[in-house]
C-alpha cells in the first residue's frame, strides 16, 4: 500500500506531462476532448487526453492506478484521482503545456477516485474517506492557492464514491456506497452485512444536508456508485450488488429533490447482462438517454430516461469507460478499444495501452 511519505517522494521524482509530437493540429481541430486513466504495461500508469476520433493529445504519468478525471474550462485544468484508497490526485493541463501539480491526501483521509470543480473553477471538491471513523467527507481545495485543502463537508454516509454538481450549480449529489474500508486493509470491504448506502444532496456553500434518500432496507447491500442528472433534474444512479450471488436485484434507478427514489424495471436479459455490477454511467447531450456499463458483464446498456426503459445493448468485453460525444456515446475497455455507439460515428479503434474504468468528456477544453 502506498503511504503518504512514499508517494510524495515518488511524485517529486517521476511525474511528467507531454504534448505528443504532431498533435497540436489535431487539438486545434477537435470539437471534443476526452480524458481517461490508462495502463501501458504492468506497473506503468498514466492519464491520457484524446480527441473523439482517438487521436492522442497529451499524457501524464502516475505512480499507481488512476480512476476518474474531472475538468474545469474556467480553471483550464483537469484532475485525475488515484484509485481507492487513493493517496493522491494530479492536476494537469489537458493540452500538455504546463507541469502537473500533485495533491497528496490529507492525514487520516484518502481519496475515493472522484471529484468536481465549482462552476467558477475556483474550488475543487473530492470524495474522501475519514477512515478512522468510517465517515465520508468532501474535501475542499483552493485552486488559486495551489490546490491547498481548506476544509471539508460531511457526506452523511459511509464510503462515498461519485459526486456530481447538480444543474443549479449549488447542490451536490453524493453516492454514499455504504461500504466501510480502511487503507490498512487495502480494498477489503469490512461491513457487508451492515451496509447502509444512500444518495445525499449536500449544499456546496456550507455543507448542510439538503436531503438524503435510501432504497428499501432489504436492498441495503446494493451499493450506489455512479450518477448523472437528466433533463428533468432527476439523478440517475447505477449500483453494485454485494449480496448473495444468486440474487439479481435491479441495478439502475433515479432520485429526485422531492424525495422520490426508485429502481426501474429492466427486462431479464438486459439486467442479466450487467451481472450485478454497474461500473460507469453517462448522460447524452440532450440528457434524455443514459448509458450504463458493466465490465463484469461486458455490456453497455442505453436507457431512455423519459420512459425509463432499456433502449439498446452494446457488447464490449472488459468495458467500463463511457462518455457522451456530439451525437452518441464513446466506450472504452481494458483491452485498448475505443468505439462509438448509439449514434456516434466514431470508428472502432485499437490502442496499445489499456483504458481504465472511466472516460470523461472535457467540455470547453482548448489548447
Amino acid at each position: 500500500m502506498w503511504q503518504r511519505r512514499a508517494f510524495l517522494k515518488a511524485a517529486g521524482a517521476g511525474f511528467a506531462a507531454t504534448l505528443l509530437p504532431g498533435r497540436a493540429e489535431a487539438l486545434d481541430r477537435a470539437e471534443l476532448l476526452f480524458a481517461t486513466a490508462t495502463q501501458d504495461s504492468p506497473g506503468k500508469f498514466g492519464a491520457r487526453v484524446l480527441t473523439a476520433t482517438g487521436k492522442l493529445i497529451s499524457n501524464v504519468d502516475l505512480p499507481v492506478r488512476g480512476h476518474d478525471v474531472t475538468f474545469s474550462a474556467e480553471a483550464g485544468r483537469a484532475v485525475v484521482f488515484a484509485r481507492q484508497p487513493g493517496m493522491f490526485a494530479v492536476v494537469f493541463d489537458p493540452a500538455g503545456h504546463a507541469a502537473p501539480i500533485t495533491i497528496p491526501s490529507s492525514e487520516g483521509r484518502h481519496f475515493f477516485g472522484h471529484g468536481v470543480f465549482s462552476p467558477d473553477g475556483k474550488l475543487l471538491y473530492a470524495t474522501e474517506n475519514d477512515f478512522a471513523n468510517a465517515r465520508g467527507v468532501i474535501g475542499v481545495f483552493d485552486v488559486a492557492g495551489g490546490y491547498k485543502r481548506i476544509g471539508e463537508f460531511d457526506t452523511y454516509g459511509t464510503g462515498p464514491h461519485e459526486m456530481i454538481l447538480m444543474p443549479d450549480g449549488v447542490t451536490f449529489a453524493v453516492a454514499n456506497g455504504g461500504i466501510e474500508t480502511h487503507p490498512d486493509y487495502g480494498r477489503a470491504e469490512l461491513n457487508l452485512e451492515t451496509m447502509d448506502p444512500s444518495l445525499a444532496f449536500v449544499d456546496s456553500r456550507d455543507g448542510h444536508l439538503v436531503g438524503q434518500l435510501r432504497l428499501a432496507s432489504d436492498l441495503h447491500q446494493l451499493s450506489i456508485r455512479h450518477m448523472a442528472a437528466d433533463a428533468q433534474n432527476r439523478v440517475w444512479f447505477g449500483c453494485q450488488f454485494r449480496g448473495d450471488k444468486n440474487d439479481t436485484p435491479q441495478l439502475v434507478g433515479y432520485a429526485t429533490h422531492d424525495g422520490e427514489i426508485r429502481l426501474i424495471e429492466l427486462p431479464p436479459d438486459a439486467l442479466g447482462g450487467l451481472r450485478n455490477y454497474v461500473g460507469g454511467l453517462a448522460i447524452s447531450n440532450d440528457r434524455n438517454t443514459i448509458a450504463v456499463s458493466s465490465p463484469v458483464g461486458g455490456t453497455i446498456l442505453t436507457i431512455d430516461t423519459t420512459s425509463a426503459r432499456a433502449a439498446g445493448t452494446t457488447v464490449l468485453t472488459h468495458t467500463c469507460g463511457v462518455a457522451t460525444d456530439a451525437t452518441g456515446f464513446i466506450a472504452t475497455n481494458g483491452q485498448g478499444r475505443w468505439l462509438g455507439f448509439d449514434g456516434s460515428p466514431v470508428p472502432d479503434t485499437q490502442f496499445g495501452f489499456q483504458f481504465d474504468e472511466h472516460l470523461r468528456v472535457l467540455p470547453g477544453a482548448r489548447p
